[in-house]
């Protein structure tokens, strides 16, 4: 009988490619060697018998516990019953021996569901191996390979599996990055030595891994070695879900559009369990095909809805149960799936499902229950399911001067930062925590002054922006400078983007050490409709924005207002900003601001304010503008 091996595992080293990547990203001096990954992640593949099979028009095979870890169904070793296996329609649970068969699709990803308490093998990228491409003729001639031709049936697919004690804890940790897009070897530098070198420090998510949630690369599929590359130092398996982004641009219809992504990561839908947790990965991206000219459809496809109801067939009501597509079913500006009801009727029955996106660049995170007037407009009277936007491992595209650390500011337009999602599970609820890149959990709150004197700047920077930059631009501002006249004015607000700011999360600000004021949710989700305008902005992020890539929404899910008092005299005051996160987490911010005279005052303040900032008055630090900035949504931003 064989008995489990047991060996030092240590972590990937990922030279090659990461090497290239150093001649081209930022010099920064390299992340600290990770923690070793867990006992049960160990490399391995799937095994396919290309003997001939009983039946050409059925896939069988067994889904076995591959003790010695050689990937291998040997003799002694024993199938493990219940598993549920699918051909992308089907669903089937292995029987008491770990036998499956389904019915054989021309076109299919056959892949198994891991349950919590087991572990599916790596490659040595340390992209998880539960699945086997069936293509008989292949994906023809695709620019980046597709799938080479598998020929036949083959007489069985086996999957392998070890037992992991790790994976059957009910506490899980489980990252979720999005938009890695990079576009060039340097942006994968920057993605490496940024949120990526963040996850590659921790140890806290061996048993559930890193979810890719889509756009992973920026259309140059050839950079997926390099993505590949720098995720392969996690510590813990890595399963991708596609995005637009991912595809074969020059497959004829959206059957193909994913070859080459199906080849080198896995199906594009798929699930597998940790804990007590069954998550669920769909692709929301329908292609329209080359013809139309790499236009494509926020959509899942009625087979995905199929599969969706036939796979949680096998899930308790009560579960919990994530689920993840890389173009989120709405967010707080609209409804994005096409068919999002649909969707929403498959998971009717599920009460604590959670779903999970990325996509828009944004981070957001929208509570069940909540309604919005462009919500209803397109069906969904009520958001049935909490709805999180996962932020952006590249947060604006890479774009804005370059920080101290050398990597892109990268503001997002809804105020938030470069970074990664993380869910948490203790077995009978669900928290989120959104960790922004090279900072500690404990950064949530970026504040600002939001003035009219700042609002008439930032409306002539935004024209200048528009004009692509013809001409002087504006003479900057601080937003931390604000006129005596403003104050007096009123409509002057201590602004604070909190990250992790929901419609039932608190803020309150202090000024000068007085009693704390509860500050206003601009977007509660109350049935209003979409609060847009300079005044609903974070003069914080967007000024640095106004000045390089331009991208402001002005508008955001997790922004709180207060206005200053109006009597504040001359001189520097201070404000300390408190966000209460609906699981009673407290985060404490501080934020200096002046009040002068007169116009011509705040000009001096201002000069004075973005030298010590780090930002000259033109704007002199590195500014890239690199193709991430051309792609679609981008545009589509900066028009919105």
């Amino acid at each position: 009988m064989h008995t489990r091996p047991i060996r030092p595992r240590t972590a990937v080293a990922g030279l090659g490619a990461c090497a290239v990547l150093s001649l081209f990203a930022p010099l920064l001096s390299p992340t600290e060697a990770a923690a070793q990954p867990p006992a049960e992640l160990y490399e391995g593949h799937v095994q396919v018998d290309r003997g001939q099979p009983d039946d050409p028009e059925t896939l069988t095979g067994q889904v076995f516990d591959d003790v010695n870890q050689n990937s291998k169904l040997d003799g002694d070793e024993k199938g493990v019953a219940g598993v549920a296996v699918s051909n992308g329609v089907d669903v089937v649970q292995t029987d008491g021996e770990g036998r499956y068969e389904l019915p054989v699709r021309d076109n299919m990803t056959v892949s198994i569901t891991q349950p919590a308490g087991w572990q599916v093998p790596v490659d040595e990228d340390k992209v998880a191996q539960f699945s086997y491409n069936h293509l008989p003729e292949g994906s023809g001639d695709l620019k980046y390979g597709g799938i080479e031709p598998t020929g036949d049936t083959p007489k069985a697919v086996n999957f392998p599996m070890v037992e992991s004690q790790a994976s059957a804890e009910p506490e899980q940790n489980c990252p979720i990055a999005a938009d890695t897009q990079a576009y060039d070897k340097t942006e994968m530098g920057y993605a490496r030595d940024g949120a990526v070198g963040d996850l590659a420090d921790r140890n806290d998510y061996g048993a559930c891994g890193v979810l890719l949630l889509g756009d992973n690369v920026g259309d140059d599929l050839s950079l997926n070695d390099d993505l590949r590359d720098i995720y392969s130092q996690m510590n813990g398996p890595v399963r991708v879900a596609p995005g637009n982004h991912d595809q074969d641009y020059d497959a004829v219809d959206d059957a193909h559009a994913l070859d080459t992504f199906r080849d080198q990561f896995g199906p594009s839908y798929f699930s597998y369990e940790v804990g007590k947790t069954h998550f669920v990965v769909l692709d929301s991206i329908e292609y329209e095909g080359k013809a139309n000219n790499r236009k494509y459809k926020e959509k899942i496809t009625d087979e995905q809805l199929t599969w969706l109801a036939n796979d949680l067939k096998n899930v308790p009501k009560n579960a919990q149960v994530v689920i993840a597509t890389h173009a989120p079913i709405l967010t707080h500006k609209e409804v994005v799936v096409d068919n999002a009801k649909e969707f929403y009727d498959v998971i009717a029955d599920y009460p604590n499902a959670v779903t999970v996106g990325g996509h828009t660049h944004t981070q957001e995170n929208l509570v069940a229950g909540q309604t919005r007037k462009e919500w209803a407009a397109a069906g969904i009277e009520k958001l049935p399911h909490t709805q999180i936007v996962a932020g952006a491992v590249s947060g604006d595209w890479y774009s804005g001067g370059l920080n101290a650390d050398g990597l892109p500011y990268s503001f997002t337009q809804d105020a938030s930062e470069p970074g990664v999602l993380t869910l948490e599970f203790d077995g009978a609820s669900r928290s989120e925590r959104y960790t922004v890149r090279g900072e500690s959990d404990d950064h949530q709150l970026l504040l600002g002054v939001n003035s009219p004197q700042w609002r008439d700047w930032a409306q002539k920077a935004q024209d200048w922006q528009d004009a692509d930059k013809v001409g002087a631009p504006p003479e900057a501002i601080s937003e931390r400078v604000v006129t005596r006249d403003d104050l007096k004015q009123g409509q002057t607000w201590l602004t604070s983007s909190f990250l992790a700011g929901t419609s039932d999360a608190r803020v309150e600000v202090s000024f000068d050490g007085k009693s704390p004021k509860q500050s206003e949710h601009t977007q509660p989700g109350e049935g209003e409709a979409l609060a847009k305008g300079w005044e609903y902005t974070d003069p914080y992020t967007a000024s640095q924005n106004l000045r390089t890539s331009g991208n402001v929404g002005q508008s955001s899910s997790h922004l709180w207002r207060t206005e200053i008092p109006s009597d504040l005299g001359l001189g520097t005051h201070t404000a300390e900003v408190t966000g209460t996160d609906r699981y009673g987490r407290e985060f404490t911010e501080t934020i200096r601001f002046t009040v002068v005279e007169d116009e011509a005052a705040a000009q001096s303040e201002s000069q004075k304010l973005l030298r010590q900032d780090g930002f000259g008055t033109q704007q002199k630090k590195e500014i890239r503008e690199p193709k991430g900035l051309d792609s679609d949504e981008a545009q589509s931003a900066r028009n919105d």
